[in-house]
């Protein structure tokens, strides 16, 4: 078992990331999960990210709080304990609309270079 504290979560600046503060919780580190790692992030209201895509599918876990997803120019709200996957190279923006902090788990594989 690879435990690790919230405490000693560290933060990670995510790309085209605003009002966003992100806490890397597993990953990316000695003993820890080897196919996928798990973010935390804290959006600001007005905070989100995008418009962009990446090559490998994501999920997100709104924990509290709202998250608009638009994707095709569909928007879905996402509350507390809903979910979604992002299949690959779909292009998403999402928006925290609501004057609350959402909190989300981001759950991505490792990038192919590392």
């Amino acid at each position: 078992m690879h435990l690790k504290r919230f405490q000693d979560a560290r933060p990670y600046e995510a790309p085209n990331h605003f009002g966003c503060h992100g806490l890397r919780l597993q990953g990316f580190e000695d003993g820890g999960p080897t196919n996928q790692w798990i973010g935390f992030s804290q959006f600001l209201p007005g905070g989100g990210a995008g418009p962009d895509s990446t090559p490998f599918e994501k999920v997100y876990v709104v924990l509290d709080g709202e998250m608009t997803v638009i994707i095709d120019g569909t928007e879905t709200t996402l509350s507390s304990m809903d979910s979604c996957t992002i299949a690959p190279d779909e292009v998403r923006l999402i928006e925290n609309r609501s004057n609350h902090i959402c909190k989300m788990l981001v759950v991505i594989p490792y990038p192919p270079e590392s």
